[in-house]
């Protein structure tokens, strides 16, 4: 597994989530820390490639600050 970790702003963490979520099998999205907007992408190996523009581009959508780390 690939771990990314990101802060993002609280009010985007499901939507987030769900976004991510909808291309079904290439990554899986957790909550690392709620108070302080910590989520942590798993990416499937396989799938990195995929998940790369995807990553991108909500950057352009949403508030990502990418925390090195996992």
């Amino acid at each position: 597994m690939i771990c990314k970790r990101y802060k993002i702003e609280k009010k985007d963490i499901k939507l987030f989530q769900f976004i991510i979520e909808g291309y079904e099998g290439l990554a899986t999205v957790s909550t690392i820390d709620p108070a302080k907007a910590l989520v942590q992408v798993l990416i499937m190996p396989d799938f990195s490639n995929e998940m790369r523009p995807i990553l991108d581009h909500l950057q352009d959508i949403f508030f990502m600050k990418e925390i090195p780390l996992c």
